[in-house]
């Protein structure tokens, strides 16, 4: 499994704190340094299962700099969305796991992360 984090984010750290104490095998990876594709970003999408404004910290300084509360959330407008992402990742909501099944959880809450090491 992978996990996107922000070493500064408490969440973030949580969740490897978790992830350490259930001896799990994970990579991890430091979005903001490592910044993730377009396609990777809707590869981990298609995995979660949500939108990219699902994914959207709309309260980072970047959002509101784009206006992206005003940004319609329909398909015509998903590109634009994961465009912003992957040239601003601040604004990808953090963590992310990826699991080896394929599947994928936004591992704020210790349950989503635990649901991810039970994948």
């Amino acid at each position: 499994m992978e996990i996107w984090i922000n070493p500064a984010c408490s969440k973030c750290r949580s969740a490897l704190t978790l992830l350490d104490a259930e001896g799990a095998d994970y990579t991890v990876r430091r979005y903001l340094e490592d910044v993730p594709s377009e396609d990777e970003i809707r590869g981990v999408l298609e995995r979660l299962g949500l939108e990219p404004w699902d994914i959207t910290r709309s309260q980072e300084a970047d959002a509101k700099e784009l206006g992206l509360k005003e940004w319609p959330r329909d398909a015509g407008s998903r590109d634009r969305w994961i465009t912003a992402l992957a040239e601003r990742p601040k604004l990808i909501q953090r963590p992310i796991i990826t699991s080896d099944d394929g599947t994928a959880v936004v591992g704020r809450s210790d349950e989503a992360v635990r649901d991810a090491l039970s994948r």
